[in-house]
């Protein structure tokens, strides 16, 4: 059962951070966009019309994963989640992605696939939920093939995949393509289940 609680303000228990807010230890850059810390924000910014993403050292099987994002221009991005690459490229050979797009009705909290498309969207009334130029709060799960997704406080998803593909790997921050990415993440917090 996935726990009532919103996310954490402290790590404790066993919830641990996945940014320090001085460096990027623990990430791994993909691709060619510009990843960096600033002000204790990670700051993606596209500075070409390609795909890129920041992706954790570590691979993640089950977990709950709490952060805080803000979209500073147009542009698409995610959390992607049980990702893996084509060697020497941003090209995604696997993973699903929790959507973020500060656009209204583009879906934010709605889950999509790499080879199969949008799983499943927010409701209707859910899809002016996401806050433009604010900071949003973001809580994921990912329980086997159960994928839940809460957005400032309202719970947008709660799905459980008939057809996962890969239950393990990478977790990827995004910049979309196109060359209007400009993102900003903060407090950056998981709890391995794998490891309970």
């Amino acid at each position: 059962m996935f726990a009532q609680s919103n996310r954490p303000k402290l790590p404790g228990e066993d919830w641990v951070s996945l940014f320090n807010g001085k460096d990027l230890t623990g990430w791994i850059k993909i691709g060619n966009e510009k990843w960096e810390v600033e002000e204790g924000t990670i700051h993606g910014l596209a500075i070409t019309k390609d795909y890129g993403y920041l992706q954790t050292d570590k691979n993640y099987t089950d977990f709950h994963m709490s952060l805080k994002f803000k979209c500073e221009a147009d542009g698409n991005s995610g959390v992607f989640f049980h990702v893996a690459f084509k060697p020497g490229t941003a090209d995604v050979t696997q993973g699903p992605q929790f959507e973020i797009d500060c656009t209204l009705n583009k879906h934010t909290a709605g889950v999509y696939d790499v080879g199969r498309g949008w799983i499943v969207w927010p409701a209707p009334e859910n899809e002016t939920v996401v806050r433009q130029d604010e900071w949003n709060e973001y809580l994921l799960k990912v329980e086997g093939n159960r994928y839940v997704a809460r957005l400032n406080g309202v719970q947008m998803i709660d799905y459980t995949d008939p057809k996962p593909k890969g239950a393990d790997g990478g977790i990827a921050l995004q910049l979309h393509s196109g060359g209007h990415g400009n993102m900003r993440f903060k407090d950056l917090l998981i709890r391995d289940l794998s490891k309970r």
